[in-house]
Formats: structure tokens, C-alpha cells, sequence
């Protein structure tokens, strides 16, 4: 849907900014609660199935009707919910069940890079010395604090866990340069409609597939809100956050603030020894 947009106040723009990524660092801790019950791919299709849940009665008031999307977005709709659903997703809680907390939010916060890599190579940013000099420096802090909080106590991270989050995060800078390119077309909750209907589509054969033989009886209280926080607060909130805040701000610049995450995360805890938590 094409509309003329009125820059927000600077003030509420970064307050939103801000509580997306308080959710997001969160999600590291919810992320080994609900590890604790389910499998990593079934716990992200439950993930994003109560993403869709969440999102479409918004669709169907606010854009149902009036929606002028095409046909011809209809890959690149999809293409966005594969890579920043069902690969940024599935990857980070399949990464997350065998890598540290405060290792996760390391490689994440290495996203910066890789959107500032592709969205040079799209033709979207410029590759400055600046901007390498300050990623390096703030991803150099990032990872000195996060490491010495993260070697307090607890099992080790793994290579393959770190890996595996790596790639989520590359999975989420490609979502991020791409829908870069569509953001002035598209309202947030169109997008994220599509992304989450077709990221569930995508995960919907390993979720049956690791859901018909699991016992749902044996899951906690604490199990199940852990699923739904997820796919309330960091799928459905925080992504409709940052795809409105994408309109206004370079790529590269939204996704720096990942930086806050390592130092957030293992100073709440840097392994799943420490969220214990009974609710």
C-alpha cells in the first residue's frame, strides 16, 4: 500500500526502538526457558504460528479492504518471510539450544555487518571507514563484556551453536536490505502479515513432523507463556517496530543498536543454568 508518511517525533521513534530491543534481548532468556520443554524447531513453528494469530486481527482491521498490494510482490513477500522468519528464526532457537546466552547475543550482534555488506552490494549504503571504524569499536566492547560474563559459570558454548546463530543473523540482514527496498510501498502490518504467514507455511512441515510424536501434556505453565512471549513480543511487536522504523532510518544504523544486546543479555545471565525461573 503506497501513503504519504509523516516523520515521527525523533523522541517516540527511538523510545519504540528502544523497547524492541529490550524485547529482543529478553527473548535470549524466554528462548532457554521454552528450550527446556521443546524441541528448537518445534518450539519456533509454535513461535510464529502465535505470531499469525497475533497479527491478523490487526490485518483485518486496519488493512483488510483497502490494501493495494499485487501480485508481482508476491515472491518478495514471501522471500522475506522465509529468510526473516522461517531461517532468522528457526536458526537463532536451534543455535540458541546448543550455544550460551551470552555467545548468542554475540553473534547476533555481528547482524550490523552483514547488513552493511549487502546493503552495499545492493546499492542501498556506502562502505565508509567510519562506519567500520564504529561497528568495530562497539562490537569489540560488545563481545569483551559479553565473554567475560559468559565465562562466569555454566555449560560452554559450541561452534556449531555459534554458527548457527551467525547465520540467523544473516538471515535477518538479508530480510532487513530487502525489505529496505519495499518499505515505501508497504505498511508494516501488510508486511508482516505475509512474513509470518508464509515464514509458519515454511516451518509448518518440520513443526507437524516434530510435533506428532511430542507429548504437549508434559509442557509447563512457564513452557507455554514462554512460546507465547515469543511470538507476541519479539516476532509480531518487535518486527512491526522495526520494519516502521526501517522507513526512516539507514539499515545499517537500526541494526547497530544489536550492539546492546550482548552486555544486556549476560548481565541478566549468560547460560541456561541461570533462568531457572518457576512461573
Amino acid at each position: 500500500m503506497t501513503s504519504s508518511r509523516q516523520h515521527p517525533n525523533p523522541v517516540a521513534l527511538y523510545t519504540l526502538i528502544g523497547l524492541m530491543q529490550a524485547f529482543w534481548t529478553a527473548n535470549f532468556l524466554i528462548g532457554k526457558i521454552a528450550l527446556r520443554e521443546f524441541p528448537p524447531l518445534l518450539a519456533s513453528g509454535l513461535r510464529v504460528f502465535v505470531a499469525v494469530v497475533a497479527v491478523l486481527p490487526f490485518y483485518w482491521w486496519k488493512v483488510h479492504g483497502r490494501d493495494q498490494w499485487n501480485r508481482r510482490d508476491l515472491p518478495m513477500l514471501f522471500l522475506l518471510g522465509f529468510v526473516g522468519v522461517g531461517l532468522n528464526q528457526g536458526l537463532f532457537l536451534l543455535g540458541l539450544s546448543k550455544t550460551s546466552v551470552g555467545h548468542s547475543a554475540i553473534m547476533i550482534s555481528m547482524t550490523p555487518l552483514w547488513v552493511l555488506t549487502l546493503a552495499a552490494f545492493r546499492g542501498l549504503e556506502r562502505i565508509t571507514w567510519r562506519k567500520l571504524a564504529g561497528m568495530a569499536a562497539a562490537f569489540g566492547g560488545a563481545v569483551a563484556l559479553g565473554l567475560e560474563r559468559s565465562r562466569a559459570a555454566g555449560p560452554g558454548p559450541t561452534p556449531l551453536g555459534d554458527l548457527l546463530i551467525f547465520l540467523a543473523g544473516g538471515a535477518f540482514a538479508l530480510y532487513t536490505v530487502l525489505g529496505k527496498q519495499i518499505n515505501h510501498r508497504y505498511d508494516p502490518i501488510t508486511v508482516n502479515t505475509f512474513l509470518f504467514g508464509s515464514g509458519a507455511l515454511f516451518l509448518l512441515p518440520v513443526t507437524v513432523w516434530q510435533g506428532w510424536s511430542f507429548d504437549f501434556s508434559r509442557v509447563s505453565a512457564a513452557g507455554w507463556l514462554a512460546v507465547v512471549y515469543m511470538g507476541v513480543f519479539p516476532s509480531m511487536v518487535c518486527y512491526l517496530i522495526f520494519y516502521y522504523a526501517l522507513g526512516y532510518v539507514a539499515a545499517s544504523r537500526l541494526t547497530m543498536l544489536a550492539y546492546i544486546q550482548p552486555v544486556a543479555a549476560t548481565l541478566f545471565g549468560s547460560d541456561e543454568a541461570m533462568v531457572r525461573i518457576d512461573m
